[in-house]
């Protein structure tokens, strides 16, 4: 009796830490989601920064 005890107890914890490591890759996944998103918008910000900086080179340059 004890032995299916203790092999119930394994495969209830066996159970619960296949349930946590779903739920953390879920959690995982969704903030690597969220740092690509922040990536994308950190590039374009850059991107229209350094071609208004350019723009503004370009306009100082021919106006003297």
């Amino acid at each position: 009796m004890p032995k299916q005890n203790a092999l119930q107890r394994i495969e209830s914890h066996e159970k619960l830490c296949r349930i946590m490591q779903r739920e953390t890759h879920k959690k995982i996944h969704k903030i690597e989601e969220q740092i690509n998103r922040v990536e994308n918008i950190l590039l374009v910000s850059v991107g229209t920064l350094v071609a208004g900086m350019a723009s503004l080179i370009v306009m100082l340059i021919t106006k003297i």
